[in-house]
């Protein structure tokens, strides 16, 4: 008992401005498990850091919205930030490192690697919000390259994002492994996410019921095997006042294309708006 105490009492966390700082605090650690987040951290993030924290040798999580990945500069102001608490929160989580790096840290060097983006990036998010997926691409590059983490830990709720990812990685051949992490989910079904601190208590309802009638179409799915009937499921949430959806898509989970049949591994994507609030997920 005596060991544990003076234990946690000596444990620091080390947070880093500067990437040369960083660089030279992690340059002899040979494994360093990275999740990369814009902050105003959820129970979605909590998991995806105990997981890494699982892995052998340091982990290291960065703070930073980063905005090349918006598409308007309305939405990137009112993204919901809080700093102060986020990091009480890794400190609780024990965290190792944290990178919180500047516009002109992070993008004031040029690159080794250029960014591959895959065909795929022009479907469901990247058909709506132009520019998207290259900013997002651009801040991972960016990030794997300063950090070299043996591994990068992501959520499936961002299915599409890891998929460019995981294509960027292999292509570029980035000597880094992605680790995919199931969707963490509040108790009314709304997966775990920043932009549900923008909702109020009735959208939250909402988003709820959205989400109950798509994991019901996708049960439904795997019982009959026939098509999606758009029209009925876009008439249903339309009824629940949705103010807008981007997308509803039925795509297959190995290449993101629609699949032939019903009996691949597949997965209902949404993107829809409440209020001004837009959502994203998959089942």
């Amino acid at each position: 008992m005596i060991l544990l105490h003076i234990i946690i009492i000596h444990f620091k966390m080390k947070i880093f401005k500067h990437k040369s700082a960083l660089n030279k605090a992690i340059k002899n650690i040979q494994s360093v498990s990275f999740v990369p987040t814009m902050g105003a951290l959820h129970k979605g993030h909590v998991s995806l850091i105990k997981k890494a924290k699982r892995k052998q040798g340091k982990t290291l999580v960065s703070v930073y919205v980063n905005p090349k990945q918006f598409d308007s500069k309305k939405d990137f102001d009112k993204y919901p930030r809080n700093l102060k608490k986020d990091l009480l929160t890794l400190k609780k989580l024990k965290v190792d490192y944290i990178y919180l790096p500047k516009y002109s840290d992070i993008f004031s060097f040029k690159v080794n690697k250029s960014i591959y983006l895959h065909k795929s990036s022009k479907l469901l998010c990247g058909k709506f919000r132009q520019g998207h997926f290259k900013g997002v691409l651009n801040i991972v590059n960016r990030f794997l390259e300063i950090i070299k983490p043996k591994f990068i830990f992501l959520g499936k709720k961002d299915f599409q994002q890891f998929f460019l990812i995981k294509k960027h990685i292999e292509k570029r051949k980035i000597n880094s492994k992605i680790i995919l992490c199931n969707t963490v989910r509040e108790k009314n079904g709304i997966a775990c996410s920043s932009r549900n601190k923008n909702l109020n208590s009735k959208q939250i309802k909402i988003a709820s019921k959205v989400i109950n009638i798509i994991k019901k179409e996708k049960k439904l799915l795997k019982q009959s095997k026939k098509k999606l009937n758009y029209i009925k499921i876009i008439k249903k949430l339309k009824n629940l006042s949705v103010k807008k959806i981007d997308y509803i898509k039925i795509l297959n989970l190995k290449n993101l294309k629609e699949p032939k049949n019903l009996k691949n591994n597949f997965n209902i994507f949404i993107a829809f708006y409440i209020g001004n609030v837009r959502l994203i997920d998959n089942f």
